[in-house]
């Protein structure tokens, strides 16, 4: 399982969600008004009502008597007050919806700017480690949940609290006694509402970490898909995907048997307080002791009481939900952040690695004491079996992982302390995996160098030797990219990767089999390309196919973690250790009786290459 981000404590929470509403107070403000104004407006029918009956009962006393009584014209009045009332509880209400929404679409607006300025703050590591199904999932589901959630259950909420604290609030004004009498009738709610608040978090919390979990398993399984074809390993992705839907299964059926007890126990508490205020109120009426009216008034504020609680407690139950969301997406700020801005300037471009040890989690150790030295404009190749520690180096010399122990500096300066614009001006690493940006073909390369202009941007494509099919596109720069627009296929996606490259000008280029994937003309044409790339700069390739190190400076040879030999490659086959037995099996010749060590198969000789391109 991936080491997932970090999740916001509940504290971190409250404290986003104050910071969000502070940011947009006088709006909030304004909601709140509109709100207490549409409760107060409701609150007037059930007053009027009980005084009509009363006023009914009045006058039937006095016509009983022998007197005139009250005529209809006053309960004619007092019924179009009531309706008054309620045309001005409906427009209050609407009018707060539509504050509240758009108040929620704005904090939506702000919580998902966030999240994407602290994911790409992120380092690769961190993001690589705790998985993109994680990322996703929290910039997806859980953005959207939160987003739900401000725009109608915070309107929703604020709107049912103010009515139930106006209605409970006027039947103790009608009688004290009532009022106790229909705040205890109310106990079992707060009683279930609080065995289910311990609950949700937690139960939440697990289903959105299983979701994740489920969302990173097809990510590497459809990513990967190539690689489970020509493996074999169908079985085993189809097992992982079923392990991750039966624990986010799990998770789901926990929550729901969570309100399948919670809900059931709170409409039946809604019966209790109104049938206790109409018996008490029965027993005071019969004793003189409260008119009809404040009986009937009093119960109908009880009564009216369970549409805004139904609306409380389905927003609280959303809230749980909502609420772990906002606490995985607040949880990226937890998370270690790209270094900041400001960091010290190198010296010069040399770039030293002194004692380097690395190791990936809880692992063996990957690097043990790498010791190296790339002089500026030098072109090194770094060969070695499978698993020596070849990839690795390259992450720490490009920043994206730091050490274990020992230090990678590039002009004294800490590789992996550089901030993100710095270090992109220092070190670049290319690897086989190259990504088209959702956007314009200019968006693809503004990316590297944002200030660019247009004629940099036509020069960094025409140097790799794209130009021409970016100029034969509909709208040259403009054109977009991807679904719905143009589809840039491998090799195109690799020329646009290098000319970003071109823009963002590094003095020290990492390759990682840039060109491993694909088929041999493309590759010829994008070595080609390349050429102009490497042009004056200092090289590092690290070389998965050994003839890379043929026209290389010097050749760096790692085998299990340990920098075994370092030379040119002339003297390395001169010395006769493990370089020149892995180049003589490279061509094809006979072992040496005392050869050791991993080997790659014995393949047809290859002509060297040009360039110090894989």
């Amino acid at each position: 399982m991936s080491a997932q981000l970090p999740v916001a404590e509940r504290a971190e929470v409250r404290r986003a969600a104050l910071r969000l509403v502070r940011a947009d107070g006088r709006a909030f403000a304004g909601v709140l008004a509109l709100n207490v104004l549409a409760a107060a407006a409701g609150l007037v029918g059930p007053w009027l009502l009980g005084r009509i009956i009363d006023d009914v009962v009045a006058a039937a006393d006095v016509r009983a008597a022998g007197g005139a009584g009250a005529s209809v014209g006053a309960v004619d009045r007092l019924a179009l007050v009531i309706l008054v009332c309620a045309l001005a509880q409906l427009l209050l209400t609407r009018a707060a919806r539509r504050m509240g929404y758009r108040f929620g679409e704005r904090i939506l607006a702000r919580v998902r700017e966030e999240f994407v300025e602290r994911a790409l703050a992120l380092p690769a590591s961190v993001v690589e480690r705790a998985g993109t199904g994680d990322l996703t999932a929290r910039g997806t589901a859980d953005v959207a949940l939160v987003g739900t959630t401000l725009r109608d259950a915070g309107p929703a909420l604020l709107i049912s609290s103010a009515q139930v604290l106006f209605m409970l609030g006027s039947v103790f004004v009608l009688s004290p006694l009532l009022g106790g009498c229909g705040v205890l009738g109310l106990t079992g709610i707060w009683f279930a509402t609080r065995w289910y608040l311990r609950r949700a978090r937690a139960a939440y919390l697990a289903e959105g970490a299983a979701t994740s979990e489920v969302a990173e398993v097809l990510t590497a399984t459809a990513d990967g898909a190539r690689t489970v074809e020509a493996f074999g390993l169908r079985r085993g992705r189809i097992a992982a995907s079923r392990d991750a839907l039966e624990t986010s299964r799990r998770t789901r059926l926990h929550t729901l048997r969570l309100r399948t007890v919670f809900f059931p126990v709170v409409e039946v508490s809604y019966v209790v307080p109104v049938a206790g205020v109409l018996l008490l109120g029965g027993v005071l009426h019969a004793h003189g002791a409260m008119s009809l009216g404040a009986v009937v008034a009093a119960a109908l504020y009880l009564r009216q009481l369970g549409e805004p609680l139904d609306q409380i407690l389905l927003q609280v139950e959303q809230l749980q939900s909502s609420g772990a969301s906002f606490a995985r997406v607040e949880g990226l700020g937890r998370a270690p952040g790209a270094v900041p801005a400001g960091s010290p300037a190198p010296v010069d471009d040399r770039i030293d690695v002194t004692g380097v040890r690395y190791s990936y989690g809880r692992g063996g150790e990957v690097l043990r004491g790498v010791d190296l030295t790339v002089r500026p404009g030098e072109r090194l190749a770094v060969v070695g079996p499978s698993g020596a520690g070849k990839t690795t180096l390259s992450r720490l010399l490009a920043g994206i992982d730091a050490p274990s122990s020992g230090s990678v500096t590039v002009g004294r300066v800490p590789i992996a302390g550089l901030d993100p614009e710095r270090l992109r001006r220092q070190v670049v690493l290319v690897t086989q995996e190259h990504h088209v940006f959702l956007g314009t073909v200019r968006e693809n390369l503004l990316i590297a160098a944002p200030a660019a202009e247009d004629a940099e941007l036509w020069a960094a494509l025409a140097a790799v030797g794209a130009d021409e099919w970016a100029r034969e596109l509909p709208e040259g720069l403009d054109t977009g990219l991807g679904p719905g627009g143009h589809v840039a296929d491998g090799s195109r996606a690799q020329q646009l990767a290098l000319a970003r490259v071109v823009l963002a000008d590094p003095h020290t280029l990492i390759l990682d089999e840039a060109t491993a994937l694909l088929d041999p003309a493309t590759a010829r044409h994008t070595e080609r390309a390349l050429a102009a790339v490497l042009e004056g700069r200092t090289v590092i390739a690290i070389a998965h196919r050994l003839h890379t190190a043929h026209d290389a400076d010097r050749v760096a040879v790692m085998e299990d973690g340990v920098l075994t030999e370092l030379g040119t490659h002339d003297d390395l086959v001169a010395a006769g250790g493990a370089y020149a037995a892995l180049w003589r099996s490279w061509h094809g010749e006979p072992r040496p009786p005392d050869a050791t060590g991993s080997l790659p198969p014995r393949r047809t000789p290859t002509a060297p290459p040009t360039s110090l391109v894989e």
